[in-house]
């Protein structure tokens, strides 16, 4: 599996290029991870509702070709972009999901942190507030997007949206359990985790 690391990346351009090597993939081609962070963007989902964004703040909000609904994505998350053929895996796409859950469940463990997941409600959560946000999107046996993981971000643009469409939810973030946790390392071990899981 190859591993890129994007940096800060503009989201759209991103997205596009996901799509871009997904059609044209073949049967021979490696799959990848990229890691990266976002400027501040709201993205939105197949499922997403506008009433899922309860005021506008000046985050730009695009409407993308994954599962889910409303999340936020801004520097000090780390966003996980999961470019694999699945078929060749042998991954349903629950499969695929309970592995990524699991890979962040462990990384937050390493870090002294129990995360779990919550029945009917993708992602990975601490205490019950979220810190790790999942979509994909499948496409002829092989998908994109992936999870984002809060890192050390400003988590405040989360109240002007209902996160994932759940009213009221709360987000955290590792550095509220590690001030000393950083993009850089996280992102080496989640890629390690992911790793391991995939």
């Amino acid at each position: 599996m190859i591993i890129r690391r994007l940096a800060t990346a503009d989201f759209e351009p991103t997205w596009r290029a996901m799509q871009t090597f997904t059609a044209r993939r073949t049967a021979d081609t490696p799959d990848e991870i990229w890691l990266c962070e976002h400027p501040p963007v709201f993205t939105q989902g197949l499922a997403g509702k506008p009433e899922h964004l309860l005021r506008d703040i000046g985050i730009p909000v695009v409407k993308i070709d994954r599962g889910g609904q409303i999340t936020y994505h801004g520097p000090g998350q780390l966003v996980a972009y999961l470019l694999l053929d699945i078929k060749r895996r042998n991954l349903t796409v629950k499969t695929l999901v309970n592995r990524m859950e699991q890979a962040v469940i462990d990384l937050l463990g390493d870090h002294g942190i129990e995360a779990a997941r919550l029945a009917g409600a993708p992602g990975v959560y601490v205490g019950g507030a979220k810190i790790a946000a999942l979509g994909l999107k499948v496409k002829n046996g092989c998908c994109y997007h992936g999870l984002a993981l809060n890192v050390a971000m400003d988590l405040s643009p989360f109240a002007v949206i209902n996160p994932c469409g759940y009213e009221g939810m709360a987000v955290t973030q590792l550095a509220a359990f590690d001030p000393a946790a950083d993009i850089e390392s996280v992102g080496a071990r989640l890629a390690e985790k992911l790793g391991q899981h995939l």
